[in-house]
This record gives structure tokens, C-alpha cells and sequence, in this order.
């Protein structure tokens, strides 16, 4: 059975990106536009792993974090962050918020697909 992923970017091209590389790992795919629309996205279908911009419009992937570990559907999901940011102030953030791990851009497909199964345990 193939494991679904929510990924969570208001950029087109990043989303596209993510989802050739998590398909042609085996992956089921589902995309969000922004948080509010990812948050809408994980309150009607549980995902096995969320991948996260952190700024967005409207809803930033710190405030998803902290409003999908709200739901208890999503209070064991990993979470992954994957944002240009590198700075160790908002990590600390994202790890109180409850994010697993955090992957730089621009991302290797291998790196991506990599950090996926060690936290999906796959």
C-alpha cells in the first residue's frame, strides 16, 4: 500500500518538484497551496507525512504545524519542513511546533527521498 504525503508550498514549481521526486519514489501525492488550504487538505484526508514550506500567504508552516498537532489524527505524523531558511532561532521554533526535520532549498531528490523513509520508518 503506498504511503501519502501532503506537501505544502505557494510555490508552483517547488510543489511540481516535490511531487515527481515523491512519486518516482512510490509515493502517493497530495498538494496544498498554502497552509490554509493544507490544513483543509489533512482535516478531510489523514496523510502519512506532511512536507512543509515556512513562509507562505495567509497560514506559514509554523502556524500548520502547530494547528494539524491540534488535530489528533495528526499527532504522530511526521512533519518536514522544507524551506530556504537556515536560521537556528526558527528551528528551534519549528521543533517546539512540533516539526520532525527540516530540509534546506534547493534539495537533492535523493536527500528528499532519503530523509522520507527514514521518518516514515520505510
Amino acid at each position: 500500500m503506498s504511503r501519502t504525503i501532503l506537501t505544502v508550498d505557494d510555490s508552483a514549481s517547488i510543489r511540481q518538484m516535490v511531487k515527481l521526486t515523491l512519486t518516482s519514489g512510490g509515493y502517493t501525492v497530495l498538494q496544498a497551496v498554502d497552509g490554509l488550504d493544507g490544513l483543509a487538505q489533512a482535516r478531510g484526508v489523514r496523510a502519512d507525512l506532511v512536507i512543509t514550506d515556512l513562509n507562505m500567504p495567509g497560514l506559514n508552516g509554523l502556524g500548520l504545524i502547530r494547528e494539524l498537532r491540534k488535530l489528533s489524527s495528526y499527532v504522530g505524523v511526521p512533519i518536514i519542513f522544507l524551506t530556504t531558511e537556515s536560521d537556528a532561532e526558527l528551528k528551534k521554533q519549528a521543533k517546539a511546533a512540533g516539526a520532525t526535520g527540516w530540509i534546506a532549498k534547493p534539495f537533492q531528490q535523493d536527500q528528499l527521498l532519503a530523509a522520507v523513509r527514514r521518518v516514515l520508518g520505510s
